[in-house]
This record gives C-alpha cells, structure tokens and sequence, in this order.
C-alpha cells in the first residue's frame, strides 16, 4: 500500500517537531537535529521536516511505495506524466537508503517516487557539501512554464 510524502521546509526543528507532535498526537519516527518523520497511518503519510537552509515551506512531494512491484508501476506513471524524470536509482537521502525518481508538476511541484530500503547514518550522500543547491532529496529546479488557462480570463467569485 501506498503512502504520501510530505517534506516541508523549517527554520526551527525544535519548536516545528512540537507543533507536528502535537497535530498529530505522537513523537516523530525518526528525530534527528536537522530532520524529523513522522510515518502516520491515519493518515496514510511519510511528513517529513528539515531546517537544511532552504526557504521555509512546501519543499517537495512524493509516493513512498513498499516493494519493486509498486515500484516499478510508480515509475510508469512517471513516463505518463509526459515530464522529464530524473531517476536516481539507489541513494540515501533523509537518513535513509531508497531508489527514487522525480518529476516536476507543471506548476513546478518537485515529485518523488520512492522505495526506502534501510536507515542510513547521514542526512544524503552529499552530506559533506551540503548547500540549497547541491542538497539531496531535491531535484534541481524545473523549467519555468506560464500557460494561462482559458478559463482564467473569466473572474469568478468562488474560493478553492
């Protein structure tokens, strides 16, 4: 069975893991001193939060599968997608070994596809150059692409 994954961006892990800990009603899975996970089964989510430098917020999104079966059919929906899909294979990343994929939404929403196969002791595989631009479990950033919709041009008074 599949589960969600969320990966939100802090500047402060201490006081962000209070708060989760007390929305969700549980300490994290795993609690280090830049990253915290909490595997939830109501809901059915992998949240995961880190303060590694990058803007506070949405950092990515993905489908935590739990076999190469799954796996493998997650990857086919990615050549779907009709979007450039960056395969990593094998990797560590957030203290854990995986195989993982990316996509980018056309709104520019980074999505990974992932196995984890084990812990790991480091936060990724570039731990030791660590930086916004060379961090691990973020591809590097999509195209830009406006496309305005035709709908758009039509002022509507509803919300979401």
């Amino acid at each position: 069975m599949k589960r969600l994954h969320v990966h939100v961006a802090v500047n402060d892990i201490a006081t962000s893991i209070h708060f989760y800990s007390a929305l969700f009603g549980v300490e994290p899975t795993v609690s280090k001193e830049d990253y915290a996970k909490w595997l939830l089964d109501d809901p059915r989510v992998n949240f995961a939060i880190s303060a590694r430098g990058r803007r506070p917020g949405l950092d990515h999104l993905g489908i935590q599968v739990e076999d190469d079966t799954e796996l493998a059919a997650a990857f086919v929906n990615l050549q779907r997608a009709d979007a450039p899909i960056l395969d990593q294979g094998e990797t560590v990343c957030c203290y854990a070994r995986s195989d993982k994929a990316w996509i980018h939404d056309p709104q520019g929403i980074a999505w990974e596809t992932f196995l984890t196969r084990g812990e790991a002791t480091t936060y990724g595989s570039d731990a030791a150059t660590d930086s916004v631009s060379t961090a691990c479990c973020t591809p590097p950033a999509a195209p830009v692409t406006f496309v305005k919709h035709p709908a758009a041009s039509t002022p509507t008074t509803n919300c979401c």
